[in-house]
């Protein structure tokens, strides 16, 4: 019963991750295609890492292929990489000079700003935190 109980909590855990891919990839293309929020550059490398997170992890979530979160694990540490530092250069001012040479749109620009903090890049940073936790439950939860 406690090997079926812990297989549920590992499949659960990987339907979640993708859960949050998924979301994350329609909200970008929401203000993208519906909004009409031009991307800046470091938004297109966050795209590039979370796109297919959302592709591999509803294979994986569909074959419960716990295996996959070793895949899955990298690319949402980079990713997360990516939109800590996006999210500096948005709210540190030091950082904030050195984003306004980042392409045709700045990297500093804030297309949002909720509640003060709630930016774009920190909805990928929250995104890519979560699915990095999932994935790191999952190998774990696995190992066991």
């Amino acid at each position: 019963m406690e090997e079926t109980s812990k297989q549920k909590k590992i499949e659960y855990a990987m339907f979640a991750a993708w859960g949050i891919a998924l979301i994350a990839t329609l909200g970008s293309l929401y203000f993208s295609e519906v909004k009409l929020f031009m991307p800046c550059s470091l938004c297109w490398v966050q795209r590039i890492f979370m796109y297919p997170l959302a592709i591999t992890l509803a294979i994986a979530s569909v074959k419960k292929d716990a295996g996959q979160a070793y895949y899955t694990l990298p690319l949402s540490l980079i990713g997360l990489g990516f939109s800590s530092y996006h999210y500096m250069l948005e709210k540190i001012p030091a950082l904030s000079t050195q984003a306004e040479a980042c392409g045709i749109i700045p990297c500093n620009y804030e297309y949002i700003n909720w509640f003060g903090f709630i930016t774009i890049p920190f909805l990928a940073l929250v995104s890519f935190f979560f699915i990095s936790l999932m994935m790191v439950y999952v190998i774990k939860a696995s190992k066991e």
